[in-house]
């Protein structure tokens, strides 16, 4: 799959601070000690960050911001798209600037390519799993701490969709807020009385009993938790276009085209960002 629509730039607000912490971090009190003992402060060059292995491009925005934080000079030659693919060699930065500041930077621009580019591939490897049916891949809020919303853009890269960024974007009731309210009427009740009507409200359920409960409520979304495809296929037949279907629980590569096939609209997919793997990502220099 290669994304056909341009993906819309993080806004830069969203990383700019997170990328001068990530620099504070590894430069601590005494800066680079090997770079600033080796390299000469104004020795120029040209160089590149190329993948090791097959993914997709996310985050190329990130690492020129690194770089340009201790080299505002720091030139662009070419990139590629995020959203693009990526073979063996295949350059996604190509760059000019003083040598010290690229190799003081180097770590921290890898770290955050590496990790961005890892959730789109792992994404893409969704996404090819369904392909031909008419369900699409969600991710979730089981991110890194602070990095959020990279993460979930790298999700966006790699053609997945946005579930929720926060808890204040809709309403989401889930197993314990059923139990702390009674059950599933109890809770939806107290939503429609509590909550702003302008939200979408979505229900999780574990047992067809509970969803159709759910139904008499008319949520917007049913979040079908842990169910086997046989299972899903009922509960899709039951729901009959009244909500939004999501599966969820435990979906892996194995499982996502059989999950898929029993007509959800969508699969929602925590691995994708607690547990993509970065991808290997080098950075190579050379002399003007």
């Amino acid at each position: 799959m290669q994304l056909k629509a341009k993906i819309r730039p993080l806004n830069p607000l969203l990383y700019r601070n997170i990328v001068a912490e990530a620099l504070a971090e590894d430069l601590g009190r005494g800066g680079d000690l090997t770079t600033d003992s080796i390299v000469p402060a104004g020795l120029e060059a040209r160089g590149r960050i190329f993948a090791r292995r097959t993914g997709v491009a996310a985050g190329i925005d990130l690492a020129v911001e690194t770089f340009r934080r201790l080299d505002p000079e720091f030139e662009v030659l070419e990139r590629v798209e995020d959203g693009s693919n990526l073979d063996p060699g295949t350059s996604l930065l190509r760059f000019r600037g003083r040598a010290a500041p690229i190799l003081t930077a180097e770590r921290v621009a890898l770290n955050f390519l590496g990790a961005l580019c890892g959730v789109a591939t792992l994404t893409r490897r969704f996404v090819d799993a369904i392909e031909g049916s008419s369900a699409s891949i969600l991710d979730t809020r089981k991110t890194t701490p602070g990095l959020r919303a990279l993460e979930k853009y790298a999700v966006r890269c790699g053609g997945g969709v946005n579930h929720r960024m926060g808890l204040d974007d809709a309403i989401l009731i889930k197993d314990n807020h059923i139990i702390a309210a009674g059950g599933v009427g109890g809770a939806m009740e107290a939503v429609r009385r509590n909550a702003p009507h302008t939200v979408k409200i979505e229900i999780e359920v574990d047992t067809l009993e509970q969803l159709k409960e759910a139904l008499d409520f008319d949520p917007d979304i049913i979040l079908l938790d842990n169910m086997a495809p046989a299972q899903l296929r009922q509960a899709v037949e039951l729901i009959n276009g009244r909500a939004i279907s999501e599966a969820s629980g435990g979906i892996s590569l194995e499982t996502a085209a059989e999950i898929a096939s029993t007509g959800v609209d969508f699969l929602s997919v925590g691995a994708l960002t607690h547990s993509a793997p970065a991808l290997d990502l080098s950075l190579e220099l050379e002399s003007l």
